[in-house]
């Protein structure tokens, strides 16, 4: 089968366009972001120390901030682990907040 003028140029363009689409994750990669320009909460990278404010509890864990309102809020975790283990049992382990303190954002103003 022989391929007239306006065959060989539609073949060529989708083969041109197809090259783009294949292509283009390598020339500009997406950027991966654990949190959305618009996201509410902060998440502090690493784990801390966590004391409470009346002095009852130390331990390590995971800090967020609410940007909206300034509080922060401490998650703990087993040592030196981003998030919650219990080796007792064989299910997820869930954290409960600590309310650790607030940012008075309203005080940034220039």
């Amino acid at each position: 089968m022989r391929l007239n003028f306006f065959d060989r140029v539609a073949l060529g363009l989708a083969t041109l366009f197809l090259g783009m689409i294949a292509l283009r994750p390598l020339l500009a990669p997406d950027v991966a972001h654990a949190e959305t320009p618009n996201s509410r909460l902060y998440v502090e990278p690493g784990t801390h120390t966590l004391i409470a404010p009346d002095r009852s509890r130390q331990v390590q864990g995971k800090v967020m901030i609410d940007l909206t309102t300034g509080n922060i809020w401490g998650f703990p975790t087993a040592p030196d682990l981003p998030y919650p283990i219990d080796t007792l049992k064989a299910q997820a382990a869930t954290s409960s907040p600590m309310h650790l303190g607030k940012f008075d954002l309203s005080k940034m103003r220039p």
